[in-house]
């Protein structure tokens, strides 16, 4: 199997996995868990899982001086992502707040773009206004109330976040880093914002029942290991861009569940809404391809090469 091949099997699987956020967040919600509590769940069971995972495959924990800044860093942007997005699903659907999420595959095209020179295309630029025009059309929610401002904003922050964070595990020297312990540590990072934030600003609330109990299991292993390690793995084969843009199965997936288990509503405007940012995104996946082929059809008809 090549690593392009490689690469976008882990990508798949890592926004499908990340995209069950949800699944396992809204039940603790209903438990009377805020944000930050499963969030620090969340992150610090997950950072055990991944450190026992390390001693097992004999993996070290020593860091290098270069690389302990980076991984503060990297540590912030996915904590703070995690926040805004957790704390969106309180002002709206999980599914309409993933599918906004999804715009980060374009802030990453765009961020690569103005900071590494990479080129940003007629097509890319077409693709972010028909993202807005989706957005927009997620603007109301099914009973033609206007959708929560906050909330929009709050997604947004976590996908601007979630996308300098992709950009950084590929553009700084933690792309050499083995997936776990990169992770571990990024881990460790954001479990310490959240208990900072529950000893000084928030409260913290403990699952009432094994059911939720399991919840809290399933968040760490799901959305968190499994989709971290394989991110992790696809950016390092693949890259930032295209591993951001074979995201689309997350907000399908958060989609699927939010209107299956949670009922959430599922109206002709919001289907639209959804098609129209994912086909923006779909415009950007074969636009690499679809330029290609003509350039080599250009180079057939006029004999060049």
């Amino acid at each position: 199997m090549s690593n392009k091949t490689k690469g976008v099997a882990l990508a798949a699987l890592a926004s499908a996995s990340y995209g069950l956020n949800p699944l396992f967040a809204l039940p603790l919600y209903s438990d009377g868990l805020n944000a930050d509590s499963v969030l620090l769940f969340r992150y610090g069971l997950a950072m055990v899982f991944i450190g026992i995972i390390m001693r097992i495959k004999g993996i070290s924990f020593q860091l290098q001086k270069n690389e302990i800044l980076p991984l503060g860093v990297m540590g912030l942007l996915f904590s703070f992502s995690s926040l805004a997005l957790f704390s969106s699903y309180t002002y709206m659907d999980a599914g309409i707040a993933s599918t906004i999420l999804f715009t980060y595959p374009i802030m990453v095209a765009l961020l690569m773009g103005v900071f590494f020179k990479e080129r940003i295309s007629i097509i890319s630029w077409g693709a972010l206004i028909i993202a807005f025009l989706g957005i927009t059309l997620l603007g109301k929610t099914y009973n033609g109330q206007t959708l929560s401002v906050i909330g929009v904003i709050l997604v947004l922050i976590s996908s601007l976040t979630y996308a300098i964070y992709m950009i950084g595990i590929n553009r700084s020297v933690l792309k050499l880093m083995p997936a776990y312990k990169l992770n571990f540590y990024v881990l460790l990072v954001g479990f310490s914002v959240f208990a900072f934030r529950i000893i000084f600003s928030t409260s913290f609330h403990v699952p009432t029942t094994p059911f939720y109990g399991l919840c809290t299991l399933g968040i760490a292993l799901i959305p968190t290991i499994i989709s971290l390690v394989t991110l992790t793995k696809a950016i390092h084969y693949i890259g930032s861009t295209d591993t951001a843009i074979l995201g689309a199965l997350e907000p399908m997936t958060a989609i699927f569940f939010g209107v299956l288990i949670f009922h959430e509503q599922l109206t002709f405007r919001i289907v639209v809404g959804i098609i129209l940012i994912l086909g923006s995104v779909t415009m950007i996946v074969f636009e690499k391809s679809l330029m290609n082929k003509i350039k080599l059809s250009y180079r057939r008809r006029h004999g060049i090469g």
